[in-house]
């Protein structure tokens, strides 16, 4: 599976021929959408129309199958939703045996029954951009202990080419209040079953 960082919390994976995008509401950002006709379109939260003939558009719960693509959508409480609100939706996705969790705006706490759907999972895509908008390095932190992932890839923070709604807090100071020195930065992530250690991991991924 190859995984590529699109800005905000946009991120591709992709396997034998199949592209899953998830959240490009980057037009909605003042950035150009990345998502192509073909693509299988995941989204997070509210979204916009999508324009493209995408393959497959999901944005709820649910569990989904295309190609070696396995995907359950899990109904969660976002950063912005009052107590047992849940609007939003974390996705964990499978593919060759390597299992990605894409855990979007959410509130910075996860019941236990919600922590038992999620089970197993290598690769963990969480914001760090904070300010009441989504979670930031602290809030990250908890979730990381309880997820337990082999890599966090993390994503949402200040970047001069989105207009977010919210300002962001920076790279350079998210990633001193995670406490972690990136094992290493690169614009696609290759990942293989076999490449995946017990040592967890803090991989940057450079925007395409």
């Amino acid at each position: 599976m190859d995984i590529q960082f699109y800005g905000a919390n946009c991120v591709a994976l992709s396997a034998s021929g199949v592209r899953v995008v998830v959240d490009d509401n980057l037009a909605d950002l003042g950035a150009k959408a990345v998502l192509k006709a073909g693509d299988v379109a995941l989204f997070t939260g509210l979204h916009a129309e999508v324009k493209v003939p995408a393959k497959l558009v999901i944005d709820s719960p649910g569990e989904y199958e295309v190609a070696d693509f396995s995907m359950q959508g899990i109904s969660v409480r976002t950063h912005l939703d009052e107590e047992k609100q849940k609007t939003g939706v974390m996705y964990k996705i499978i593919t060759k045996d390597v299992s990605v969790l894409v855990l979007g705006h959410i509130y910075p706490e996860l019941s236990d029954s919600e922590l038992e759907q999620i089970g197993t999972v290598d690769v963990l895509i969480t914001p760090v951009g904070g300010n009441g908008y989504t979670l930031d390095p602290v809030g990250a932190l908890g979730l990381i202990k309880k997820i337990e992932p082999k890599i966090i890839i993390p994503t949402h923070y200040a970047d001069k080419a989105l207009q977010y709604p919210v300002p962001q807090q920076s790279f350079e100071e998210a990633l001193k209040a995670l406490v972690m020195e990136p094992a290493q930065t690169t614009g696609k992530l290759k990942l293989k079953s076999g490449d995946l250690t017990d040592a967890l991991q803090l991989i940057v991924l450079d925007k395409s």
